[in-house]
């Protein structure tokens, strides 16, 4: 199952995007970053990086 990004932990920092090896990351119209599940592979590249353990898999 795809990672999701709990938005209510979501500080808006881009580590997560900048990390992310298939580009399945954007932000949205709030600021708070979301994750395409049609691209993600489960890598977990996000979570590693973000400094409030918002991306959740």
């Amino acid at each position: 199952m795809a990672y999701v990004i709990d938005k209510d932990l979501c500080i808006g920092c881009g580590s997560c995007e900048a990390e992310c090896p298939v580009g399945a990351i954007s932000v949205d119209e709030d600021g708070k970053y979301e994750i395409n599940p049609e691209e993600c592979i489960e890598c977990g590249a996000c979570a590693g990086v973000c400094p409030v353990e918002a991306p959740k898999g």
